[in-house]
């Protein structure tokens, strides 16, 4: 079996992240194809995993596109789209990672005849897309798919609210490497006391900087904590929303909290720094349509606090494995917080049963052979 695989950005999200661990299993029978340069392109040819940039034209689109927008980005996907049909002639399967990677592998696979996957990493709503958007994406899933592959029965319920085809869409959720979040002792003192966090209790945002993703909630909620409570800010803005990173750097001055609050930009060694954490915070105030920051924290034995929507639902049981709060309720999280901080071995207890979970239902194994079964059956 040869997989074609399809992806529109050269930039580390999630997306590409669950995409890099599934090309593993195929390695010396794929080809991922991505519309644009970037870290993602370094890290594939380190994992020597064949890897092949389209084009270095970026394709400025948005989630937020209309339709003259569309058409204005369909004449610019045309030139890609006559590369990659005699690229896709040579493999056996489809496999869309994206919804920009959806609009041309759907029309690549109308001209090649070559069965189409889509991986539906999104929920498909007005929160997050344009009427345009989603519509777009309903029909060609519907039209060219012969199986959509949803992170979360969240994604899943979205699509058919949507208007989406439910006989062609199965759950499978994200998998992770068990051994990555094994840390040692050693490696978390370390990175305590390069971050000079020894004597502080910290609380851990992982997450790109963009404003759903509630980083302002976690600040605001900071400013009512005990001054003992530090958090650390880990990503940076990878869309075009440097702005909102700017704002959030005023919102600390605003607050008083210059001393407690760190941004740390965009880190390798999340698991690393992560275990060197006492809690975890997430705070979409839109769904998520999975949460793979949630399970990551879980596999690192500590207990998350996690907004209350999408697909953290289907993660977090509240007082079991984690923690669930109000989306974009700074009042709320404050309390929590704080209630954490003043039972710390509570949190103990919930991180360890966490990771014990985590690691039965997350195991990238799983997935895979979950995937794999999957598009068996279509070939």
């Amino acid at each position: 079996m040869k997989i074609l695989f399809l992806d529109q950005s050269g930039k580390l999200g999630g997306a590409e992240l669950c995409l890099l661990d599934i090309a593993k299993t195929y390695q010396n029978n794929c080809l991922v194809a991505l519309l644009t340069d970037g870290e993602f392109t370094h890290i594939l040819h380190q994992s020597n995993i064949p890897v092949k940039v389209i084009t270095k034209q970026t394709i400025k689109t948005s989630k937020r596109s209309n339709l003259f927008q569309g058409i204005i980005s369909l004449t610019k996907i045309i030139p890609i789209i006559t590369k990659i049909i005699p690229i896709a002639r040579k493999y056996d399967l489809i496999y869309a990672n994206t919804q920009k990677a959806l609009v041309i592998g759907a029309i690549t696979s109308f001209f090649t005849l070559r069965p189409l996957v889509y991986h539906l990493h999104d929920i498909l709503s007005l929160t997050h897309f344009s009427k345009t958007n989603i519509k777009i994406a309903v029909i060609l899933a519907n039209r060219f798919a012969s199986l959509i592959i949803a992170n979360s029965q969240a994604s899943k319920n979205a699509f058919f609210a949507a208007g989406g085809n439910q006989n062609l869409v199965k759950v499978v959720y994200n998998g992770f490497d068990i051994k990555q979040y094994q840390i040692g002792s050693n490696l978390i003192q370390k990175a305590r006391q390069e971050l000079e966090i020894q004597d502080k209790f910290v609380i851990g945002h992982f997450s790109r900087i963009a404003p759903w993703k509630g980083q302002h909630i976690l600040i605001s909620a900071l400013a009512k904590c005990p001054p003992h409570i530090i958090a650390l800010l880990v990503g940076d803005a990878l869309f075009g929303e440097h702005k909102y990173l700017q704002k959030l750097h005023r919102q600390v001055v605003e607050l008083g909290l210059e001393n407690r609050v760190r941004f740390l930009g965009f880190r390798h060694n999340i698991p690393q720094l992560m275990t060197a954490c006492n809690l975890i915070a997430h705070t979409s105030i839109a769904p998520e349509p999975f949460g793979r920051v949630i399970v990551e924290a879980m596999l690192c034995g500590k207990t998350v606090i996690a907004s209350k929507a999408g697909g953290a639902i289907e993660l977090v049981e509240n007082g079991k494995n984690g923690l669930l709060v109000t989306p974009g309720n700074a009042e709320e999280l404050a309390y929590i917080l704080t209630d954490c901080y003043h039972n710390q071995e509570s949190i103990k207890v919930i991180g360890n049963q966490a990771k014990t979970i985590a690691s039965q239902n997350f195991n990238i194994k799983q997935t895979n052979q979950q995937i794999h079964q999957l598009i068996c059956q279509i070939l």
